[in-house]
């Protein structure tokens, strides 16, 4: 470390860094809940069988539908973070009129997790026991009430679980960002640690980092744990949580 470190200078600036992460991935994470929830049920309604085959009274429009759907989430997980976020800059200026700082990292962030999680939503939902939509349709329950009531309730600790693991990736992408530009944890580590040779400012941001992922974790296993207690769901959709290495 170096002499005459201002320990003040370096909470300050990183305390900084911190919210610039927590915005980013707080926003991240609420815009992949909602567009990879709505993919993922999507996949498995317009798949062969689903409750959706045939949209509008059309069985061709359901198999496209979900063909460019399988398409968009294979490719979106298919190609590495970095180049991700290097192609998306004329995308994010586009949007934007920015392809730099705090904000435009989301746009990078939120379409590199979307196809993540949405392969997690299909995997959780296609657990659900067949059975148990049977019911709910003999029972007359609209396709509405079926993914909402049924479908959805059934996979939630499977669903929380990869929220979890999906929470996890954009913190760890988060720090990445910063190193074009995107402010935020990854931004000081790369200017004062790497540029700079202070070390006790990557010690500090390591530090972070870790404390987040851990939060993160432990309210994210709290909560799938505290479900299942509930006697919601079925046990098998933890184990549709596939590996992080797709984002």
């Amino acid at each position: 470390m170096t002499d005459g470190t201002d320990w003040s200078k370096l909470l300050d600036t990183v305390w900084q860094a911190t919210g610039e992460t927590l915005y980013q991935v707080g926003w991240t994470l609420l815009l992949t809940a909602v567009l990879g929830t709505v993919i993922g049920v999507l996949l498995v309604v317009t798949d062969k069988g689903g409750m959706l085959e045939a949209p509008f009274g059309s069985r061709a429009f359901g198999k496209i539908l979900n063909v460019v759907l399988q398409l968009i989430v294979n490719l979106g997980r298919s190609i590495p973070f970095l180049i991700l976020m290097i192609a998306l800059i004329p995308f994010t200026r586009l949007i934007l009129g920015t392809a730099f700082g705090v904000t435009a990292a989301i746009v990078p962030l939120t379409i590199a997790a979307v196809p993540f999680f949405s392969r997690i939503v299909e995997m959780s939902l296609r657990e659900v026991a067949p059975g148990l939509l049977e019911a709910g349709s003999s029972l007359g329950a609209t396709r509405w009430h079926l993914v909402t009531k049924v479908l959805l309730p059934e996979a939630l600790p499977g669903l929380i679980l990869g929220f979890t693991t999906t929470a996890v990736s954009v913190v760890n992408y988060s720090a990445i960002v910063g190193t074009i530009g995107g402010g935020g944890l990854g931004d000081v580590a790369v200017r004062y640690g790497y540029q700079r040779y202070e070390t006790e400012y990557i010690v500090v941001v390591i530090i972070v980092l870790v404390a987040i992922v851990a939060c993160i974790q432990a309210v994210g296993g709290w909560m799938s744990m505290r479900m299942r207690r509930g006697g919601t769901p079925s046990a098998r959709s933890a184990a549709a949580v596939p590996p992080a290495q797709g984002l």
